[in-house]
């Protein structure tokens, strides 16, 4: 049993990664601020569904302010950082506030590590990285010139990641996230939103042609990345990667948009609108190199995840 701290631990994919370690047999640490970028209740709700499957030593806290992390008593054996202020959209309009949490926020996360003696991380990363790079994305492409500023300091992280390791000897690996979706997804992001309207009989609006694709990567399966990721981080030394955890599997927003009246069984009623700035035309995961080093391997299609995503959102 390892005790284990998370970042981010009472929002979508914190929630549910809290519930894999403590089913595993772990010890849960779980930090959240509360970031009013949703309603506190959603993370409340969380947080809820967290102590049903066991216990949980939760601080309220943001680990961007200096001091904060000083809080959390006890040894640690690793850390899953994965809050950060997110959304390409929001970002081009408070990069400065993306800049002090993402960015700033890390190398404090990683000055705690450093001066409690811990030396492994799982850090999530993200897709849009590559912006507008060739398809399928893989590790070693070229990522020096974002699109967003989310992206860009996403790519930033990994680059201080390096660093810390480099210095201090912390072993990271670094997760690159394909659109996850699935049971408490936040509010903002277009699924959820999409099942929302749909159920409420109001149009969508689809932004573009509806020819731009995301590999979307179902909630679970990014928590068996991460679960992999942790293993192998804390059975390994001198490690130091890069990983793509997605689908390998683009879909369309026509595509998807089509499976999502279908499965709700509505007729479409949708609006066209010009393409949002910061926009990639596709994400498409090479996930060569996870399936290779952690064993990772993706089960779930897309129909199934939203059917799962919009049963649960039928249970409220």
């Amino acid at each position: 049993m390892a005790r284990i701290l998370i970042t981010g631990v009472a929002g979508f994919i914190g929630s549910h990664m809290a519930e894999k370690l403590i089913k595993e047999g772990h010890e849960v640490v779980g930090i959240d601020c509360f970031d009013p970028f949703y309603p506190k209740a959603i993370k409340e709700r969380n947080l809820l569904e967290i102590q049903k499957t066991g216990p949980i030593d939760f601080y309220e806290l943001d680990f961007s302010i200096p001091g904060e992390m000083d809080k959390i008593e006890g040894h640690l054996d690793a850390v899953i950082h994965l809050a950060a202020k997110a959304g390409v959209l929001p970002s081009i309009h408070e990069s400065g506030a993306y800049i002090q949490a993402n960015i700033a926020g890390t190398q404090l996360i990683l000055e705690f590590m450093k001066s409690r003696g811990i030396k492994k991380m799982v850090f999530a990363s993200s897709s849009s990285v590559y912006g507008n790079n060739e398809t399928p994305f893989s590790e070693n492409q070229d990522v020096s010139h974002p699109i967003s500023p989310y992206a860009f300091t996403k790519k930033s992280c990994e680059l201080l990641n390096h660093a810390y390791h480099h210095l201090f000897q912390i072993d990271i690996l670094n997760l690159r996230f394909f659109t996850v979706y699935g049971e408490r997804q936040r509010p903002d992001l277009a699924i959820h939103k999409f099942v929302k309207a749909i159920r409420a009989d109001q149009p969508i609006t689809m932004y573009g042609t509806g020819d731009t694709a995301r590999d979307y990567t179902y909630v679970l399966d990014i928590v068996d990345g991460v679960y992999k990721a942790l293993q192998y981080v804390m059975l390994h030394e001198g490690v130091f990667e890069i990983l793509n955890i997605g689908n390998q599997n683009p879909v369309s927003l026509k595509e998807m948009i089509s499976v999502i009246y279908e499965v709700l069984g509505k007729t479409p009623k949708i609006i066209h609108g010009a393409m949002q700035p910061g926009d990639v035309e596709i994400t498409f995961a090479n996930i060569d190199k996870a399936k290779k080093l952690l064993g990772y391997d993706p089960k779930t299609s897309f129909r199934k995840g939203i059917e799962n995503f919009v049963r649960w959102v039928e249970s409220f």
